[in-house]
């Protein structure tokens, strides 16, 4: 969906219904894929504020997904969470947003690869905001408790350099 008045590059979430998002997975078995808990009703997401749809498992916290359109289709990812260190002393910074957090609000995300690869055993690992909330992080529509960088960056650019890190990331786990 493209915006008016937007880079050509800024692509949004386009809605997604749960069976869509149940069938995007491509890291995991359709049966885990089945499996998954989805987060709260799909009609209230606010897809406008969304370049993927990120959430944890609130039954599994060491569980999170990652949804977003690459090339044109929706790709999930079923991702797993470390564990927070438990000093708030240090700060850690997020590779898709580039938001600064306390080091108990960043987690390392592991996915496992696609296909032959990911049967293998081999993952993919990246730091990411711990909420996954890094589209509203963008916008500062959330704020980080630390400090952030002064940055020049309009709103759009930091949306297009969060989706090419996004997409970054799921073209490495597809590879």
């Amino acid at each position: 969906m493209a915006v008016s008045g937007a880079p050509a590059y800024l692509r949004l979430v386009d809605p997604l219904s749960q069976d869509e998002i149940r069938s995007s997975f491509v890291n995991c078995s359709k049966g885990e894929a089945k499996g998954v808990t989805l987060p709260a009703r799909v009609e209230t997401i606010l897809w406008a504020d969304l370049e993927f749809l990120g959430w944890r498992d609130p039954k599994a916290p060491g569980r999170a997904y990652l949804v977003l359109w690459h090339d044109g289709t929706p790709v999930g990812l079923s991702l797993r969470a470390t564990t927070p260190p438990k000093s708030r002393l240090r700060s850690s910074m997020c590779a898709f947003c580039t938001t600064v957090h306390g080091a108990t609000d960043v987690a390392m995300f592991s996915a496992r690869r696609a296909g032959a690869a990911g049967k293998a055993g081999n993952t993919l690992g990246t730091y990411l905001c711990r909420d996954l909330s890094c589209c509203l992080y963008v916008r500062r529509k959330l704020k980080s408790e630390v400090p952030q960088p002064n940055e020049t960056l309009s709103v759009e650019d930091r949306i297009a350099r969060l989706e090419l890190n996004a997409h970054r990331f799921v073209a490495d786990v597809l590879g």
